[in-house]
């Protein structure tokens, strides 16, 4: 039966405007952004289909182009289209630390973080470099590779903190591995930094570690 005849409390579209989004499984939000399915099969069913395939939202929401177009359903449009509102979510996490103060808004800070991050797949070391009154000013990637304390330059996140007029910022690596567990170097380089940093006048807030959860605040663990 096609979805058009199921009772309209059941199709994913009406239920998302009458419940809100959160009431909808992963297969009934991925139908949505499919919006048709395939011969003989509903949206809804090509969506649990996919995930089945995948694995899990999160992996086709990762995948490659190859990967993702290779899969019945979809292809290169669909992959273009899914990379555009996944761009646009990341901007509008962006949009909210401008207006809001990172202190004010440690959620909006972690699913900022998890968004860039979390989809890495190597260790990369990143600022979220803040104004006065702790307001995003700029993200930035800064080194790419397994992150210890002889791979990332205090002098490079100085400088870029200066080039940014900074105030203060906001660490942050992430863990493939998905454990998001400090080791001795984060905690030593996050000292490291911290000292640095001091000497411009520039506060370290935090450092985050993200991996497949929540991310890990260094300092709400004591530890800036």
């Amino acid at each position: 039966m096609s979805i058009r005849h199921w009772p309209a409390a059941e199709r994913p579209r009406e239920k998302l405007l009458e419940q809100g989004a959160g009431s909808l499984s992963d297969a009934e939000l991925l139908a949505i952004f499919l919006r048709t399915g395939v011969a003989g099969c509903s949206a809804v069913d090509l969506a649990r289909r996919l995930l089945k395939e995948f694995g899990s939202l999160r992996a086709l929401l990762e995948a490659d182009q190859a990967s993702f177009s290779s899969h019945l359903g979809l292809g290169r449009a669909k992959y273009a289209q899914l990379q555009a509102v996944l761009e646009m979510a990341r901007r509008h996490l962006a949009e909210q630390l401008r207006r809001d103060s990172a202190l004010e808004s440690p959620q909006a800070v972690r699913d900022f973080l998890k968004a860039r991050l979390r989809h890495e797949a190597h260790e990369v070391f990143a600022c979220l470099f803040l104004d006065g009154r702790h307001r995003a000013l700029a993200f930035e990637v800064l080194f790419h590779g397994s992150i210890d304390s002889a791979s990332v330059y205090p002098r490079q996140v100085v400088k870029r903190a200066l080039a940014h007029n900074a105030a203060a910022l906001i660490l942050t690596h992430n863990h493939p591995s998905g454990i998001a567990e400090p080791s001795q170097a984060d905690r030593v380089l996050t000292r490291r930094l911290k000292d640095a940093l001091a000497l411009v006048d520039v506060r370290v807030l935090d450092h985050f570690i993200v991996g497949d959860g929540e991310p890990l605040s260094m300092a709400e663990m004591g530890w800036v």
